[in-house]
């Protein structure tokens, strides 16, 4: 049994950039470092799931490379639509993996149990997200190099619909063709995505598919079917993935970032207490 965490949609920015000067997004990510590594019990490992800066320059990711040189334990990155592949390898030099394959950024993670995935379904200059017939065809080539160990496939953009229209309408496209791969493969425990802001799950051809919220801002939710698109400064968080292994397979958990939230102990050391102060309601009322 191990954890491992994700986060995504980070989007540092210049201190006078949109996304920081807004958002204060390098402030937050600061905030989701320190958080990881004061768990309790520290994941294993760490995936970032694309837009990991806003504009995609190399000033940027000297920002990201930074705080992300904070964590504890190793990390993983994927590109998402905010991202520059170049810039990337050329601010990350020791994440060789990052070279992939046909200039894309595919890799295999093999040193846990379950083995990772990861996809690059960035178009530059484009929102929405493709795994075109080379990006598909490598993963149909890993997918059956090891049909019987347990996998988990990482990406930025869901493959699927999440009726947030404006979000809908730059996901991913051709979403059939990643699940024609997946399909035959039932060693595929969950697909992990990003994109969204928000935890969001789904049923993906006898898997689980899910995305991310972010470390700072939020897509407000909103599935009217009308077409607008809001932020909004719900409380920060990521995931804190639990591998159990056999038939229990994979948990996922949301972790709140904020280091604001009171924790009121009620069982420990074999008895159940409840002394103390209980914390006060985050909200008002």
């Amino acid at each position: 049994m191990f954890t491992f965490a994700q986060i995504s949609d980070l989007h540092i920015s210049l201190p006078d950039g949109n996304a920081d000067r807004t958002f204060q997004t390098a402030a937050h990510l600061r905030i989701a470092v320190a958080h990881l590594n004061a768990l309790s019990q520290p994941p294993e490992f760490v995936l970032c799931t694309g837009d990991l800066v806003d504009g995609g320059g190399l000033a940027e990711y000297a920002i990201l490379a930074e705080i992300l040189a904070g964590l504890a334990m190793p990390y993983f990155l994927i590109p998402g639509n905010h991202d520059d592949r170049e810039d990337m390898r050329r601010s990350f030099p020791d994440h060789t993996y990052l070279d992939g394959h046909d200039g894309f950024m595919q890799f295999t993670i093999e040193d846990w149990e379950p083995r990772l995935i990861g996809l690059d379904t960035l178009i530059p200059g484009e929102s929405g997200g493709r795994l075109c017939p080379t990006r598909l065809a490598w993963l149909q080539d890993r997918l059956a190099e090891q049909p019987d160990r347990p996998t988990i496939l990482f990406m930025h953009h869901p493959p699927f619909r999440t009726g947030l229209l404006m979000m809908d309408k730059m996901g991913l496209e051709d979403c059939a063709g990643l699940a024609a791969v997946v399909r035959p493969h039932d060693q595929v425990e969950a697909v992990l995505a990003g994109h969204l802001h928000r935890y969001i799950t789904h049923r993906f051809v006898g898997t689980v598919a899910m995305t991310a919220p972010g470390p700072a801002h939020q897509i407000a939710l909103d599935v009217s079917g009308e077409a607008r698109l809001s932020l909004i400064m719900e409380p920060p968080a990521g995931l804190l993935h639990l591998w159990l292994g056999g038939d229990d397979g994979l948990v996922s958990h949301v972790t709140y970032t904020g280091g604001c939230y009171d924790r009121f102990e009620v069982f420990a050391d074999g008895e159940w207490t409840g002394d103390g102060d209980f914390p006060t309601p985050s909200i008002p009322l």
